[in-house]
């Protein structure tokens, strides 16, 4: 099997392993490409808490001094806060250093335009075309601006998510909430928010401000120390992010996690009960957000996968909320960007106004099971694939919004290719496991017979 590739350049940036394929050289590159697209103007620059964070951030602002850019470093702070900044303050764009889920070794650039948001892909293709072209407008040394000094990004953050919920219900709830914000990026945020809304605060990581975990996504053995911490401190809800803080895990009062599936239906469902709208997610996203929204009758549309894509589309739809199954749902108005913390106040704000505990509002919506699978596919095989698996399902309908998706009353399968590795990867929900498992190995079994 071939080796995947250390380098990955997508619409949400570029990513790689430090000391392998991202070198201070490519960084620095990368960032005059991003100032040369941006203009010369003021660029926020954040990271999160990766070891690498300092030799990456300052390889980045070399870069944007060298094209007459006024680098603004706003220090570790969560992706949704950096966004948010960006666009309040005006700024010409942002990079955020970090790696997302990937392993410590992984870090990356993550591109964000004046308007708070993930590049789209047409401007992810002008920048990398920029990129590759290699000719950067330098600036000569009396030119160079200086790096300034901004780390309000939270604080500004924290405001607009207290000022879109009902804070003195919440506090009316006297709620108790166990965190597991994955490392000191979301540590100290996420902490000032739930306070702020009057919860009891308890924490797995009640550690130091530069910890950085091994696995920066939640996995099964720290959803586990969180289960123990919310039964231990008879907490009402306990919310695990990611490093990055974009994304957001619930687990219910006996300590039971949900799924990030769950998160996006959690936050749906409170914002339908207070404001009907049509709903946006990805085609990968579970189809227990069409229940939730068909209880409000409102509309769901499907977006390709992506952050990008699925923000283009609500405001193509006009709908106000919607996001993606991994975790990371987005309310338009608020902050146009997958947040963990407006994840968090709008299900304290759902708990608090229905007196309900939170497995009673995950059980208004049916239950389903996902599998998923890749399939190595050479980059040349995989439109031919995709044709394959579409003509096994004659007179079924096909949705071809990324991939092919073939969807019936209660479950779906979906082919498509991964846009930065030579996969496809199949998704399939149905009412049980094994009906979910027979839809994908059907592929399987045509795309790798030997298998």
């Amino acid at each position: 099997m071939a080796q995947p590739l250390s380098l990955k350049i997508g619409p949400s940036g570029v990513r790689g392993v430090i000391g392998e394929s991202l070198t201070p050289q490519l960084l620095t590159s990368f960032a005059a490409a991003f100032g040369t697209y941006c203009g010369a103007g003021p660029i926020l620059v954040g990271t999160d808490t990766r070891p690498s964070g300092e030799m990456v951030k300052q390889a980045a602002i070399a870069g944007l001094l060298s094209v007459g850019c006024i680098p603004v470093d706003a220090g570790v702070v969560p992706v949704p806060a950096l966004m948010f900044h960006v666009r309040e303050a005006g700024a010409f764009g942002g990079l955020f250093v970090g790696g997302s889920h990937g392993p410590l070794e992984w870090s990356a650039l993550r591109f964000i335009s004046s308007e708070g948001l993930t590049l789209r892909a047409n401007q992810a293709a002008e920048l990398t075309d920029l990129y590759h072209q290699g000719f950067y407008p330098r600036v000569r040394a009396e030119d160079m601006s200086e790096v300034r000094a901004d780390t309000t990004s939270s604080e500004r953050h924290l405001r607009a998510v207290t000022g879109a919920v009902d804070v003195e219900g919440i506090r009316a709830g006297k709620l108790t909430v166990a965190v597991d914000p994955r490392g000191a990026t979301a540590s100290g945020p996420t902490c000032r928010l739930l306070e702020a809304l009057g919860c009891e605060v308890v924490t797995v990581d009640a550690g130091g401000e530069t910890i950085c975990p091994a696995t920066p996504e939640p996995d099964e053995a720290s959803l586990a120390d969180l289960g123990a911490l919310v039964r231990g401190a008879g907490a009402d809800v306990g919310f695990a992010q990611d490093l990055d803080a974009d994304r957001l895990v619930v687990v219910d009062e006996s300590g039971t996690p949900l799924g990030p599936d769950v998160t996006v239906v959690l936050v749906v469902q409170r914002w339908l009960e207070r404001q009907a709208g049509p709903v946006v997610v990805s085609v990968s996203t579970s189809r227990m957000v069409d229940d939730v929204a068909a209880r409000f009758g409102c509309p769901v549309h499907r977006s390709p996968v992506g952050e990008a894509q699925v923000i283009e589309t609500m405001k193509e739809r006009g709908a106000e909320v919607g996001g993606e199954g991994d975790g990371g749902a987005i309310v338009l108005p608020v902050n146009p960007c997958r947040d963990s913390f407006m994840s968090m106040a709008l299900i304290l704000e759902s708990v608090a106004d229905s007196g309900h505990p939170v497995s009673a509002l995950r059980a208004q919506v049916p239950s389903y099971s996902m599998v998923r699978e890749r399939l190595l596919c050479p980059a040349r095989d995989i439109a031919p694939s995709l044709r394959l698996i579409k003509g096994l399902f004659p007179g079924e309908q096909l949705d071809l919004t990324d991939g092919v998706k073939v969807t019936w009353p209660d479950r779906w399968l979906l082919a498509r290719s991964s846009a930065t590795e030579p996969w496809i990867r199949l998704e399939a929900e149905a009412p049980a496991e094994d009906e979910a498992r027979a839809l994908v190995n059907r592929v399987l079994e045509v795309l790798s017979p030997g298998a």
